[in-house]
């Protein structure tokens, strides 16, 4: 079908926290490259994106940062923005599903199918804290794996054995917000019927777009009906997110994955008047780029909203990647195991395309990629610095030293074979590329431009015209040899320029300056012509494109990446700890049964053979008793000696390495994990009651 306009979304990333490289591989390059592309062919096409600002994620993080979702929100939106702006994410609108406007349309999209009676209305029993008197979504409610044993798994996944969960799966539940136990409460949500929708979704997906979808994409999909679909609730309780515009439906608001998606129609309205136009024309392309984890929600459900609805057209395209992980491990916000793209723009300014390419070239298109900061250097040097630009610079050095600094003739009557080789392998690039890119191959298409440089140099080194240049004196013919190399290579540098603009468009504005042409020359029909630098027209100098990568920056990017996970691992045990649930409670008589008495450390010494345990002499007043303590690794025994300290002094004696220890040591631990005794405020008499 041809079309006269395409609209392109990119996946709504959660403004919970930053954006990393695995978010640019997996969605937002390709359809930068994608869009840029289009817009050399002058299509009529617009590229909408914004911050999903709704669901638990926010609102869980707004409570580990003591504020407010709002602020949460504010505080995101603007660190993804900028860092997409900074990375040349070309979007013709970044917005926001917080805005007034995303409101009214999302509830009128909602209003719609509710007036129309697609919903079914179900009252179901929830989790609630009666305590915090809230509904718990899933990630609310923590407790022990069932798998692992890991005490702080959530109610949908546990984050250390990687299993997928309910909670009713969790061994000794409790609630996230107040640590009480949770009680199952009745409550009513609004589902969308999944099931009607099957015979519509067998008929566009299994039928229409088996050879047109990714394997990847139309395989997960033929899954999820293979399987049958349920009814979805499309509502929650919550007091974040966007209100459901029913009379009766108080504390209630959308799903987050009922109202993101409308996102890139409310960011479309936002953009332009003629909104409807990408939304609702028949001959309008829509493509939605999404990574792996998204394609449930853009390829089953909202298509069926879509299609529920009756008013919008549905998507042509969902190219979703695979997942991108980080030097051989997932990449994990959690673990702070990533690769955060703000900071990279710290530690590599002016250098988005080393990135951009790397990430293009590696892309887990079909497949989960690594990313490591070697293969980073590598393909930066021997590809980048050492084909690319190095042909770019070769080409410049050498006009300037053997053409005067301008754009040679061309004289055509003594073509040889190779001049005609290169003058196809340009034609042809052109082809190759524009291919692989409408086909949304990208790796491939990229490949195409790095080789059309690599024979760019082969081109060059086979002509030699620095060695043909010292025989001018006795053959000035020879002269024209030279021109005709070196008009070809800086033809092939212009085409390069136009060819490489999608994947590095800040490498491209340096060779506009290095040419002194305009960014008009980047039109995609321009393409594959040699005649795009004028001869006689005067070039300026070169500058280099790229620089190599160190070793010892590399080395200190992998430092980085261990040592942040470590710090998040050890702030995240602490914050455990300091956050444990109060344990099962207990009625006076069961606190009476503890005999707590003081006591004075005579003698200290560490227990051989062991790393915590330290061998205590205590004077509790009445009697002189041992007690072993697992303390040894917090203290010296030299410097508790003298020290009061709290005992449990009617503990059944047990024998540890030997040694039978008669009691326990009260202790705490400070955020640091560090253990300190539990004291009296002042010196008391040994033996003295703790009330």
């Amino acid at each position: 079908m041809d079309y006269n306009r395409i609209l392109v979304t990119a996946a709504l990333p959660y403004a919970n926290g930053p954006i990393h490289i695995g978010h640019l591989a997996g969605c937002f390059l390709p359809a930068d490259i994608y869009v840029r592309y289009q817009r050399a062919q002058k299509r009529d096409i617009k590229f909408v994106c914004g911050s999903d600002e709704h669901g638990v994620p926010i609102t869980i993080r707004a409570r580990k940062e003591g504020t407010t979702p709002q602020a949460i929100v504010d505080k995101y939106h603007k660190m993804i923005g900028d860092s997409f702006n900074d990375m040349g994410i070309s979007f013709d609108i970044y917005s926001r599903t917080s805005s007034k406007g995303h409101h009214e349309t999302a509830q009128a999209f909602f209003k719609k199918l509710y007036d129309d009676g697609i919903f079914e209305e179900k009252e179901t029993e929830q989790f609630y804290d009666e305590e915090a008197k809230a509904f718990l979504a899933d990630r609310y409610i923590i407790g022990t794996c069932p798998v692992c044993g890991n005490e702080n798994a959530y109610g949908d996944q546990c984050e250390k054995c990687g299993s997928s969960l309910s909670p009713e799966q969790l061994k000794n539940p409790h609630s996230a917000l107040s640590s009480s136990i949770p009680v199952k409460k009745k409550t009513k949500h609004w589902y969308f019927p999944l099931n009607k929708y099957e015979d519509f979704l067998k008929e566009w997906i299994v039928e229409g777009k088996k050879d047109e979808w990714k394997s990847n994409v139309y395989g997960q999909c033929k899954s999820w009906l293979d399987n049958g679909l349920q009814p979805r609730a499309m509502t929650r309780d919550s007091n974040w997110g966007v209100p459901v515009p029913l009379p009766n439906a108080e504390g209630k608001v959308m799903y987050v994955w009922f109202d993101a998606p409308i996102g890139y129609i409310s960011a479309t309205k936002e953009l332009t008047p003629q909104w409807a136009d990408y939304w609702q024309k028949e001959d309008t392309k829509l493509v939605h780029f999404i990574g792996k984890d998204n394609i449930v929600f853009h390829c089953i459900i909202f298509p069926s909203m879509l299609k529920a609805h009756g008013d919008f057209i549905l998507p042509d395209n969902v190219p979703a990647n695979e997942f991108l992980n980080i030097e051989g491990d997932k990449v994990s916000t959690s673990r702070n195991w990533a690769v955060w793209v703000h900071e990279y723009l710290k530690d590599f300014p002016e250098q988005q395309d080393i990135l951009r390419y790397v990430l293009c070239a590696n892309a887990p298109e079909t497949k989960d990629n690594d990313f490591t900061w070697k293969d980073f250097q590598d393909r930066n040097n021997s590809e980048l610095v050492a084909i690319f630009g190095n042909f770019v610079n070769r080409t410049f050095v050498l006009m300037h030293k053997l053409c005067e600094g301008r754009v040679p003739p061309l004289h055509e009557d003594i073509l040889d074979e190779q001049d005609k080789a290169i003058i196809q392998a340009i034609k042809d690039a052109k082809t190759y590329v524009e291919q692989n890119i409408e086909n949304y191959k990208f790796r491939d298409a990229l490949y195409e431009v790095i080789d059309l440089a690599r024979k760019g140099n082969k081109y060059m080194q086979e002509k030699e015209p620095w060695i043909v240049a010292k025989t001018l004196a006795d053959n000035p013919e020879n002269q024209m040899k030279i021109d005709n190399c070196m008009h070809l290579c800086l033809q092939l540098t212009a085409n390069l320029a136009i060819l490489a603009n999608p994947f590095m468009p800040f490498t491209t504005q340096k060779m506009l300056h290095m040419m002194k042409v305009v960014d008009k020359m980047l039109e995609w029909e321009n393409a594959g012509r040699l005649d795009l630098l004028k001869v006689k027209y005067p070039l300026r100098a070169p500058e280099l494109l790229f620089k190599k990568i160190e070793d010892e920056q590399v080395k200190e990017q992998v430092d980085k990446l261990h040592e942040a996970s470590a710090a998040s691992k050890q702030q995240a045990e602490q914050e455990t700890k300091s956050s444990a649930p109060v344990k099962e409670e207990i009625v006076f008589d069961d606190f009476a049964k503890l005999d707590l008495r003081v006591g004075t450390i005579l003698h200290a010494e560490r227990v051989p053979k062991t790393d915590k345990l330290m061998k205590i002499e205590l004077d509790m007043g009445f009697e002189k008793r041992t007690v072993v303590s697992g303390i040894a690794q917090h203290f010296e025994a030299e410097a508790i000696i003298g020290k009061q300290v709290t005992v449990v002094a009617n503990l059944a004696p047990r024998k540890m390495k030997g040694i039978e220890s008669k009691g326990m040591i009260l202790m705490a631990e400070d955020a640091d994990g560090k253990l300190v005794f539990v004291s009296p405020v002042q010196q008391t008499a040994p033996g003295s009651e703790v009330r």
